[in-house]
């Protein structure tokens, strides 16, 4: 038998969304992966040529990327922000829909006037898609780099703005913040290492059909 193949999902609000997909793709986990407690990586499947990872959404497209995965289900933030050469998307999932906005304290006074920015500083876990977003706009962006919290950076007196991941803006409203604009619509694509592609290519095309027919 040849080496398995792996799939790499995140951990968090989008796998509880997946679970019926995978369902349908007659992909079934074995007991362990269902149990929070659990802090195992790797699980068996029904298939026994294929195994499962459960870890960071970030570190799903990394996975793949460099072919220590070969298939992953990753956020379109994700696959911005890294741009990886080896990976691609072959298939929106319509699954874990948000979006990327930059966000200020409500009673801020710069808010009002964004065309007069041309310094700022930001904090976000994307450093790559803040700063593009900005130099699109003629501004240049210091990214002070957080990978969660960022919610409370302007109360603090880190920054005034932040990037973040915005669902229902709950915490957003929470914190005392308030949405400006939206840098990328999100959802979840199931993504595929090129390499793996072509060397297995039967069997990534099987996956990808399966994952197909599950969405119609």
């Amino acid at each position: 038998m040849g080496q398995k193949f792996i799939l790499a999902l995140p951990k968090g609000r989008i796998l509880d969304q997946l679970l019926p997909i995978l369902e349908k793709c007659d992909i079934i986990p074995e007991k362990a992966f269902f149990d929070h407690k659990d802090r195992g990586l790797r699980f068996q499947t029904n298939h026994e040529n294929l195994d499962i990872i459960r870890v960071r959404a970030f570190d799903v497209a990394t996975f793949v990327a460099f072919g220590a995965a070969h298939l992953g289900i990753v956020g379109s933030d994700v696959i911005e922000e890294f741009q990886y050469e080896e990976l691609y998307a072959p298939l929106n999932l319509n699954i874990g829909k948000c979006r990327l906005s930059v966000a200020m304290p409500k009673d801020d006074p710069e808010k009002k006037n964004p065309k007069s920015w041309s310094h700022i500083n930001v904090a976000t876990k994307y450093p790559r898609l803040t700063r593009q977003h900005f130099a699109n706009k003629g501004i240049q962006a210091e990214c002070i780099k957080l990978n969660g919290a960022m919610e409370i950076a302007p109360s603090l007196g880190l920054c005034r703005r932040i990037v973040d991941l915005v669902e229902s803006g709950n915490t957003l409203k929470a914190n005392g913040l308030e949405e400006i604009e939206t840098i990328l619509e999100i959802s979840s694509y199931l993504v595929v290492n090129k390499t793996a592609s072509k060397v297995r290519q039967s069997e990534i095309q099987n996956w990808i059909k399966k994952f197909r027919e599950a969405l119609s």
